[in-house]
């Protein structure tokens, strides 16, 4: 560990701990952080505080000349005027400056040699240094002794709150970027997820002014590597399940950039919801969770250090980072070719769907502005019935630039290497939630492992009569009339109303987008709203 002069930043704390191996990370969390402990596994388990999720909702970024025309303003992304930012600077800085010890992690974004930033993390609790020395690509020795001055630097002052009086500020907690000084400032919340997500912001907006697409998705390949697919999904579609296959390599889990000579992953690392999980359900994640990775507000059984993976008393979010290279198939480096299929992941609890659709150019456009899944009874406190889920691009809270420029991306680039695009629904069939019945796993597996084949990019398709897209008709080991929803139905009088439903809400929540996207978009959406 070298020794580190932060003066430059106004940080002259006395003890840094410059690249801390995780041995010593891991002592210091069990010296220094009440709670912190060592589980059965060699993972290390620590405690986020009182927020135990991102916080999208305080999230400001720096209004600026050279960026405020690019940016996408409104609920996803909140101005912040200068001198606010300035105090949020000052007020983390006071805070780090006033702690016994810092620790700082240098590491890198993105696996492409020609596309990565240097990122700098300076933080007061070695559990953050440890998740964002995971979730960042770790350096070699030689390329620490390089790494001369960061592209980016994060400061960390998380255990201490935002000064709720000052302009933009909505609450104790601020998490405020800016993007011409390239520096992201927390307050007021310890969760660590908002590190990794903040890099992803500052990717989300440099990739696309170099005419590369930032995405929010898992990618797979086959053992070669030029034969890549990616899986995007909001939380619930199985887009984690479906990308930890075994007869493919994971390129990664959640971050990714299409680049001019292909994909590669932004992170070093996997960060997986650990909520009920199991050797038997996710074997792979399972046995990453040992030493070097982190279990993020985990219940413990005290006698014997084991994980109640089934507790969800401290909150349902619960996670586990650790490393790329512990999951056995992936791919290092975490680069791959051209995407030959892309995914795009729904989870119908409507149950109006097709399992699988093929979608063009513009309907591909559509449905990745739209971004849609759906909550079911018991998800959360208040839903009695299936409820609409819409993030644009499979990723709101993490876009920069207006939706329809990463769309607009997405089907040049599809259009230029000739990707397929699907749509998969690995929700409901034959009825609602309630009435019909969740798609088996094994017959949407069936479904990838076709498109992956290539069988699905010739098979028989007909047009869904209110969405206008293209359902497959015919998938190996997939009985037929589960394909066409209208004949897993029953009802085909109840189909059609719930069908009409969800087309509504599709074209209601469109109507935000209107003005960023062409005619022949706008076009592409249901045919009977």
């Amino acid at each position: 560990m070298k020794t580190l002069d932060l003066s430059t930043l106004g940080l002259n704390v006395c003890e840094i701990l410059h690249n801390a191996p995780e041995p010593v990370l891991y002592e210091h969390a069990i010296h220094f952080e009440p709670g912190s402990r060592i589980c059965s596994s060699g993972a290390l388990v620590a405690y986020s505080g009182d927020k135990t999720g991102r916080s999208p909702g305080d999230k400001r970024l720096l209004r600026h000349p050279d960026s405020e025309a690019h940016v996408w303003w409104g609920k996803v992304n909140r101005p912040m005027e200068a001198p606010a930012f300035a105090t949020a600077r000052e007020r983390a800085l006071d805070y780090l400056n006033s702690r016994d010890r810092l620790y700082v992690v240098d590491g890198f974004a993105g696996w492409h040699p020609g596309h990565q930033l240097k990122i700098r993390v300076i933080c007061s609790r070695p559990y953050h240094a440890l998740f964002m020395r995971t979730m960042l690509i770790r350096p070699t020795s030689e390329q620490l002794s390089a790494f001369g001055t960061p592209d980016f630097t994060l400061l960390n002052a998380g255990a201490f709150p935002a000064a709720r009086l000052e302009e933009n500020a909505s609450s104790k907690t601020c998490i405020a970027l800016s993007l011409e000084e390239k520096q992201m400032v927390i307050l007021g919340t310890e969760y660590a997820g908002e590190m990794k997500k903040g890099v992803f912001t500052l990717l989300n907006y440099l990739m696309p002014k170099e005419g590369l697409l930032s995405m929010h998705c898992s990618a797979t390949a086959d053992a070669s590597g030029k034969s890549s697919s990616i899986l995007f999904g909001l939380s619930g579609t199985g887009k984690t399940t479906l990308s930890a296959d075994p007869k493919r390599h994971l390129i990664g889990d959640d971050e990714h950039v299409w680049a001019h000579d292909g994909i590669f992953n932004i992170e070093g690392g996997c960060y997986a919801k650990a909520i009920d999980l199991s050797p038997q359900s996710e074997p792979e994640i399972f046995q990453a969770l040992r030493f070097g990775a982190v279990l993020e507000n985990v219940v413990l059984n005290e006698d014997n250090r084991r994980v109640d993976f089934h507790d969800t008393s401290i909150t349902q979010n619960t996670r586990g980072a650790y490393p790329i290279e512990f999951i056995q198939n992936a791919r290092i480096p975490c680069l791959a070719d051209h995407p030959s299929d892309i995914l795009f992941l729904t989870c119908d609890a409507f149950g109006v769907l097709p399992p699988v659709s093929r979608l063009t150019p513009e309907q591909a456009m559509y449905h990745f502005i739209s971004g849609y899944t759906s909550k079911v009874a018991g998800t959360e406190e208040g839903i009695t019935e299936p409820t609409t889920t819409f993030s644009a691009c499979f990723g709101a809270p993490f876009l920069v630039w207006h939706p329809g420029k990463y769309a607009e991306l997405l089907a040049e680039k599809m259009r230029s290497h000739r990707a397929h695009v699907w749509l998969v629904n690995t929700g409901w069939t034959g009825g609602s939630h309630g009435t019909g019945s969740r798609i088996k796993l094994a017959h949407t597996r069936a479904i990838v492992d076709a498109i992956h084949a290539g069988v699905l990019a010739h098979a028989p398709t007909v047009q869904d009569p209110f969405f206008g897209i293209q359902a497959v008709t015919y998938v190996p080991n997939v009985p037929e009339h589960l394909l066409v929803p209208e004949y897993a139905w029953q009802d085909p009088l109840a189909y059609r109303a719930t069908a009409a439903k969800l087309a509504a809400a599709f074209s209601a929540n469109f109507q935000q987008f209107q003005d960023g996207v062409s005619e022949e978009v706008r076009a592409a959406g249901p045919v009977h709203a």
